[in-house]
């Protein structure tokens, strides 16, 4: 079962895979910005916006990392949804019953896809997280993670209370848009590719790819500290999320086994830099992560065991 939006209407839609066994991503439905320019739809106010996320997502993830990075938690309020996705897709935790997860603070929905009715009542399109929400017009500004990192690192910059440098230096223009194309196609979305793959060429085609990409990077790290040498930018939070996610679940449950992480010397002194960096820890839940991949994937996992290891030791 595969449930989405289709004219305002919850129900199954089980699309998920073309012809030949391959995922395909949905685009995001919402595509609005947040500018400071006057007359704005959508001026950078202090409280005005919301957040939707789940710890679980990695794309909910670098957005949270971005709004921890830079200070925003008092600016932007966030509610967040529980690890497990079913029929449902993504859940507000109305009762306060698991740790980490929240009511809907602003609208008081039971699920997240009422979200997207709210704004928008025959609307088609997958109920997906992270969505920021605009308190002051009732409706959803923007629902793509790549979009609202950049807004985040411009335009509510103003509102910000740390200070971060530029996740997008221009002089880093090119290089990390192609580095950002490759590490989205092979290793963000890659590892879904894999584990969505219906037919083993599809899988098999995800598979080579993704390793191919870690290689790349392995080799492409060196001595730098990080994708450019010693600072850190957007595409280095971006692949970030992806290998934390790798050895913990990616390598068993969505058959990514060539290699763990922390197989990779560079690539896992890397992925423990990122994360002992003041902030992250504080947006990142393990335990959901783990939880929703295991629980709520019965396509792959039908018994929604969530394995109790591996251990991981992120220290430097």
């Amino acid at each position: 079962m595969d449930f989405k939006l289709v004219d305002g209407e919850w129900r199954d839609a089980s699309d998920i895979n073309d012809g030949d066994g391959s995922f395909e991503r949905a685009e995001s439905t919402f595509r609005e910005w947040v500018k400071d320019e006057s007359g704005a739809r959508f001026p950078p106010e202090s409280g005005r916006y919301h957040l939707y996320i789940a710890h679980a997502c990695p794309w909910c993830h670098r957005v949270m990392l971005l709004r921890s990075l830079l200070g925003l938690e008092d600016a932007i309020s966030v509610s967040i949804a529980k690890p497990l996705m079913l029929k449902n897709g993504w859940e507000f935790d109305t009762n306060n019953e698991v740790d980490g997860s929240t009511p809907d603070h602003v609208l008081g929905k039971n699920y997240v896809y009422q979200i997207y009715q709210q704004a928008d009542d025959s609307v088609t399109a997958r109920a997906t997280v992270p969505i920021l929400w605009d308190k002051k017009t009732g409706t959803i500004v923007n629902n793509e993670s790549a979009d609202l990192m950049k807004m985040f690192n411009g335009v509510f910059r103003k509102l910000a209370t740390k200070e971060l440098p530029d996740l997008y230096p221009s002089e880093l223009a090119g290089p990390t848009a192609k580095w950002n194309k490759r590490i989205y196609d092979t290793v963000n979305n890659g590892v879904y590719k894999c584990g969505f793959a219906t037919k083993q060429p599809a899988y098999e085609k995800a598979f080579a790819e993704l390793f191919e990409t870690l290689d790349a990077i392995e080799q492409e790290l060196g001595d730098s500290g990080f994708l450019f040498g010693d600072q850190i930018t957007a595409a280095d939070w971006r692949l970030f999320v992806t290998l934390l996610r790798f050895d913990l679940v990616y390598f068993g449950h969505f058959k990514c086994n060539k290699k763990r992480i922390v197989d990779y010397p560079k690539l896992w002194r890397y992925t423990r830099e990122l994360f002992a960096q003041p902030g992250v820890r504080e947006a990142t839940r393990l335990d959901h992560i783990q939880q929703h991949y295991y629980g709520s994937h019965k396509s792959i996992n039908p018994t929604g065991i969530v394995p109790v290891g591996p251990e991981v030791d992120w220290s430097l």
